[in-house]
């Protein structure tokens, strides 16, 4: 029998499959402005192992959306959550455009610190556990702030898609931000540490790197060698704001053996993992710097590589407009993003004072 209009329907998919029948049920219906035809927008509830099992999930939903949703695990939302807000358009500043790679990055990490929720059901998780998420966080506010967000945006979809009843993400407290009192460069000596210890110890030129180039530890693993120009001593990369993206960033002489070295293994990365690809950003941070910082007894943060490059800018008393520029900070005399030749000497005379 043909089911109710507005109810939804089955449909078998394509190919070999452990759960072939797709269960969706219709949202409502919308106009193709290039045809005026109109057709049902739907949500899908899941895949089965055969059609009476997909008719009893579309049967559920309808009685009850809630009582479907408690099938789902925090685990399946993410799934469902980031297959629509990774692939989403979002509008920002009058534009369309897609979620930046490091913004989904950023929601990946964050992911990763919530590990004791994946198996929980998503309608049984109470502020209390949300909250032991962030207290058990080793890391920095930034990180916390992220873990945040992540579970103010899962909510935000539950609730769309008539999977929550109440958003428990709002009372979650990640404390105050206290890591700009925190943030310090690094001194003389800890920089010639780290030089001496480069050929002893893998991935501390990653740190001197970062030092002397300003660039933030998720712009420097997104650094692909097609870009980097040893001959001329520049590389292009960046992330964040429109100042930011696409940048040139001059390679001071001190690191330059470092990223030729990196660069003549020839992966598409300048840095890679150890199956030498992409390395992620909690890789970095958990499995490289927190043991560098360690053995060297040294305490830092990976921003505070950025912070040691903009205060060796300004005791170097280098042009400030080419510190901007080289850190992608906005500057109302940035008036494009063309870098003539003259540009690029500028920059790298600026960067070679340090």
């Amino acid at each position: 029998m043909k089911n109710p209009n507005g109810f939804g329907n089955v449909s078998k998919l394509p190919g070999k499959r452990r759960n072939p029948f797709r269960a969706r049920v219709t949202l409502g219906w919308e106009a193709d402005k290039e045809t005026g035809k109109t057709k049902q927008v739907f949500k899908e509830l899941g895949c089965y192992k055969d059609r009476p099992a997909a008719i009893a999930a579309l049967v559920l939903y309808h009685q009850n959306p809630l009582a479907f949703a408690e099938q789902i695990t925090f685990a399946k939302l993410y799934e469902k959550f980031s297959e629509e807000k990774f692939g989403k358009k979002e509008w920002a500043d009058g534009e369309s455009t897609e979620l930046s790679k490091s913004s989904v990055l950023g929601y990946k990490a964050a992911y990763n610190y919530c590990e004791p929720l994946y198996d929980m059901i998503f309608t049984e998780i109470k502020k209390a556990h949300l909250q032991s998420v962030i207290n058990s966080c080793s890391k920095g506010y930034g990180t916390r702030k992220k873990i945040k967000v992540l579970f103010n945006q899962m909510y935000k979809y539950a609730m769309e898609n008539d999977l929550a009843e109440k958003d428990y993400s709002q009372y979650v407290d990640i404390g105050k931000n206290d890591s700009e009192s925190k943030r310090k460069p690094f001194t003389k000596q800890e920089i010639d540490k780290l030089f001496e210890n480069a050929d002893r110890m893998d991935f501390i030129d990653t740190i001197l790197i970062m030092i002397y180039t300003g660039l933030r530890i998720g712009e420097l693993l997104l650094i692909e060698n097609v870009n980097i120009d040893l001959e001329n001593r520049i590389m292009r990369g960046g992330l964040k704001t429109a100042a930011g993206k696409n940048r040139v960033i001059p390679i001071n002489i001190k690191i330059l053996p470092f990223i030729a070295k990196r660069k003549e293994q020839g992966h598409k990365y300048l840095i890679v993992n150890h199956e030498n690809k992409q390395m992620k950003y909690w890789n970095y941070t958990d499995e490289k710097w927190d043991k560098i910082m360690e053995q060297l007894e040294m305490k830092h943060l990976p921003h505070d590589c950025r912070h040691t490059f903009a205060t060796l800018m300004d005791n170097a008393e280098a042009n400030k407009l080419c510190t901007k520029r080289i850190m992608g900070h906005a500057s109302s005399d940035i008036t494009d993003k063309v870098y003539t030749h003259k540009d690029i000497e500028e920059l790298k005379k600026a960067v070679d004072l340090i």
